[in-house]
């Protein structure tokens, strides 16, 4: 099972990447929203935002989010990292169930460039 040390990793990669993304992925990852990654094996949120093609993991909280962020993923810690290091791929993982990623209609539209 991945630690939380090793999710806040692949955040960072995960936002790395997205940051030197060009196209229309950059285009689609240059939101200014509220986010948030709930990890359900290890009971943790991590809460931040996605700004300039970023995210910028600002809190790290037991528990489901507390609050609704305008974007939100929910999965394992296995997962994220698998996701992360391109040994899942988001959208069987998604339309299987296991990764859930819920916002509004307008940003779904754009996150799916990123996907």
């Amino acid at each position: 099972m991945a630690t939380i040390e090793e999710c806040r990793r692949a955040l960072e990669k995960l936002s790395d990447n997205m940051a030197g993304a060009e196209g229309n992925v950059r285009a689609a990852a240059a939101l200014n929203r509220s986010v948030s990654c709930h990890l359900k094996d290890l009971d943790v949120t991590f809460v931040g935002r996605l700004v300039d093609g970023r995210i910028e993991v600002r809190d790290t909280v037991q528990g489901p989010p507390p609050e609704k962020a305008r974007i939100r993923l929910v999965m394992t810690g296995d997962d994220l990292v698998a996701l992360v290091g391109g040994e899942l791929n988001f959208a069987m993982a998604w339309g299987s169930g296991r990764v859930k990623l819920e916002a509004g209609l307008p940003d779904l539209f754009r996150l799916r460039k990123l996907l």
